[in-house]
């Protein structure tokens, strides 16, 4: 039997020794001090042992603890009383562990005394109540944020989605709450409106997973980031185009409404450089980067310090090979420029695989559409094996019922690539996945639409990834 003392003369303790006589275990023995006695009822006389006294008297308390206790718990009204009480305590055992509720912000560098503050337990539970806030687990493992309970909106880009088509990288759905029971997730489980996810994860990843449940149209490049990065290297970009692939980038840069960074690598050409900083206002920052001994650790040091969460590059730094696979590796969506005008673009077009990418990305694609004014295009090359394409199309059309949002399923006997090459004005869109980092010659024996993207590399293409 563990010996637990309780020190209380306040409403909030009266609380808590009547929750302890509720409690399950009957492994501890309480020792309840008070400066007037209380009834409990169903108080065990057994487990419950009730003394009145001053507990700021020495004399008494040291006369107490000459029991051995596990641990003190401290709960009372005056600061000074709570003070002397603690001193008390450690006057008589200098190891003890002493929890204290904290009404007047103490402080104490004793490892062994630990200070519960009341302001900030009643603030985070109040928290709780309000509308699209994350609901954090405050009493389980480290109680950081890495238990989340997330209430999914109708209009959630998560509704309608199979879990096991959702990228859990450091986080997992471990419990369904519908209708007031518990639904136990699995792969084939679908996503309902007002579903209530239990989450488990790294804090910081939770965050954003709460921000793509919640959001709605019109956040993109939310949850990736908040900003967008233009990346030029003198080295492999044409310099006689230079001025119109920046005109297209701040062209969608204006259609997303976000800043943008314009970063340069390799300063090759004064002419071209004083070009780009002509385009620098409040909302366009640009930095020459000079230095080109350590250009990748600048690259995410960038992505990471202005929140990106959109890239834009031109054709010919995505086809290099080390430039891709540093793309790749940000994890943020690539937005691949091509020499091609940007205002006459009207379909977002998707080839449908194989595997079910194309719905993980789903939400993002709809996103992009709806802020670049773009028509959605599925193209279901019918040759190939159609089950999971069916489950796809699916998705896409109880999305396209969320957001009001029209989509096209085209059916096509023929290889969609050879189609799309005869047809203008659109941008393919692709999950951004591992092996599309492999190099071209990989792919030529291919039948994989993904890895043969570089057959479209003409038109407009935005890559976005597989995870959040």
């Amino acid at each position: 039997m563990k010996k637990i003392l309780i020190i209380s003369d306040s409403s909030v303790g009266d609380n808590f020794i009547e929750r302890t006589i509720q409690t399950y275990t009957n492994e501890n023995i309480y020792y309840v001090v008070q400066g007037r006695a209380k009834e409990y009822k169903d108080a065990n006389p057994k487990r419950y042992k009730f003394y009145e006294f001053d507990a700021t008297s020495f004399y008494k308390i040291a006369n107490l603890l000459k029991m051995e206790f596990v641990e003190v718990i401290v709960i009372m009204d005056n600061q000074l009383d709570t003070e002397h009480t603690i001193k008390n305590i450690r006057s008589v055992k200098k190891q003890l562990r002493i929890v204290v509720l904290n009404k007047w912000n103490l402080e104490n560098s004793d490892p062994n005394i630990v200070l519960i503050n009341s302001n900030e337990i009643l603030s985070s539970r109040l928290i709780d109540y309000l509308p699209n806030v994350p609901v954090i687990a405050q009493n389980v493992g480290i109680g950081e944020g890495e238990i989340m309970e997330v209430l999914v909106p109708f209009g959630s880009s998560f509704v309608y989605r199979h879990i096991g088509v959702i990228e859990q990288k450091k986080w997992r759905i471990v419990a369904i709450y519908r209708n007031r029971e518990l639904v136990m997730p699995n792969r084939r489980r679908m996503i309902q409106p007002n579903d209530l996810l239990v989450l488990i994860g790294e804090p910081a990843v939770l965050k954003s997973v709460f921000k793509a449940i919640k959001r709605e149209l019109g956040q993109f490049p939310e949850p990736f980031g908040s900003n967008l990065y233009l990346y030029i290297d003198m080295n492999i970009d044409e310099l006689s185009t230079i001025e119109e692939f920046v005109d297209r980038a701040v062209f969608i840069t204006e259609k997303l409404e976000h800043k943008l960074y314009i970063k340069v690598v390799n300063p090759s050409d004064f002419e071209s450089i004083w070009k780009i900083k002509s385009y620098a206002c409040d909302d366009i920052m640009i930095d020459i980067e000079y230095d080109d001994s350590n250009l990748k650790d600048s690259f995410f040091n960038d992505i990471k310090n202005f929140h990106i969460g959109l890239v834009m590059v031109s054709n010919n730094l995505f086809r290099n090979y080390h430039s891709r696979t540093m793309l790749y590796e940000a994890h943020v969506p690539v937005f691949k420029i091509a020499n091609k005008e940007l205002d006459s673009v009207k379909d977002a077009s998707i080839i449908l695989g194989e595997n079910r990418d194309i719905e993980k990305i789903s939400s993002t694609i709809f996103d992009v559409s709806e802020q670049m004014s773009l028509n959605i295009e599925l193209y279901n090359y019918l040759n190939e094996h159609q089950e999971t394409k069916e489950q796809v199309i699916e998705h896409y059309y109880n999305l396209s019922t969320i957001f009001s949002k029209s989509i096209k399923v085209l059916k096509e006997s023929e290889n969609p690539i050879k189609i799309l090459k005869q047809k203008e004005n659109f941008m393919q869109v692709l999950p951004f996945t591992r092996k599309l980092t492999s190099r071209k010659i990989s792919s030529l024996l291919s039948t994989d639409s993904e890895k043969l993207y570089h057959k479209l590399d003409e038109y407009h293409q935005i890559f976005i990834p597989v995870q959040i």
